[in-house]
């Protein structure tokens, strides 16, 4: 029954944008946007929010993006011709990728603290630090939603709805820092608003892009995948294990969000 109801969501979707692929995009696009957005405005009620929700968050992003990365992104990369090749070139270009981005964009992580040139450091504030950090993040999950669009438009509902639900509680960890840092509630909530624009803008390029240049699109499947799991492996996962105390709710949360990824994703198997 859910099978169905994907594929006559796709269908009714293709119908409604005339059956163009980018504005299939812009309504993927908004969606995720939407969602983060949504999200962020919980930064309103950041004092009663505990550290083991934002763990528990982080943790079933991590998850969901995990999962995405290999049955949205890397296995299709590697159906659609056949070969490896072309999956693994792009692959390594996405960690390369978000590997120069996160050395070379100022930003801010709640453990690790600074990174990116030194110059910047104290030049910028620490609410832009911060949304850069969580931009460097959201970058892999919009590009994996407009590159599998592209590929294929069932897959790429699916990894939409399954980057959507996990927006959701990620605006509210973008937001959630900014709030406790300062007394405005306005300015934390337009951050997590930027944050899902920006994701929304990697839909659309990712959609765009791959649909005129459609041989490349193995190794922007790839790129995709590489660059999430990137994000997933340096950057999230060292950030949910800082607390040793919630270490079974981080495992819990991230087990759950791998079988949301799963589950949806098995409705079009």
């Amino acid at each position: 029954m859910l099978e169905n109801f994907i594929t006559n969501l796709s269908r009714w979707i293709l119908n409604v944008s005339g059956g163009s692929i980018m504005w299939v995009a812009v309504y993927a696009g908004l969606f995720v946007a939407l969602m983060t957005s949504m999200g962020a405005f919980l930064a309103i009620f950041s004092r009663k929010i505990p550290d083991r929700g934002v763990d528990f968050s982080l943790s079933f992003a991590a998850g969901v993006m995990i999962v995405a990365a290999f049955t949205s992104l890397i296995l299709p990369a590697i159906e659609s011709t056949g070969s490896f090749t072309p999956a693994a070139l792009g692959i390594a270009l996405g960690v390369l990728l978000i590997a120069a981005i996160d050395r070379y964009t100022p930003h801010e992580h709640l453990v690790r603290g600074y990174e990116g040139p030194e110059e910047f450091k104290n030049r910028l504030k620490m609410v832009w630090l911060l949304v850069f950090a969580v931009m460097i993040h959201n970058l892999p999950e919009g590009l994996a939603v407009g590159t599998s669009l592209a590929y294929n438009l069932e897959v790429g509902l699916v990894t939409a709805i399954a980057i959507g639900i996990q927006d959701f509680p990620e605006g509210t960890v973008v937001s959630l820092p900014l709030a406790v840092l300062q007394k405005k509630r306005l300015q934390p909530i337009l951050m997590g608003v930027l944050s899902g624009v920006a994701e929304m803008v990697m839909v659309i390029f990712g959609a765009y892009f791959f649909t005129l240049f459609g041989w490349l699109l193995p190794y922007g499947l790839g790129l995709a995948g590489g660059a999430m799991l990137y994000v997933t492996v340096k950057e999230m996962i060292p950030e949910i294990y800082r607390r040793k105390e919630n270490d079974l709710l981080i495992t819990l949360g991230f087990f759950l969000g791998f079988y949301v990824m799963l589950f949806l994703d098995s409705m079009l198997g």
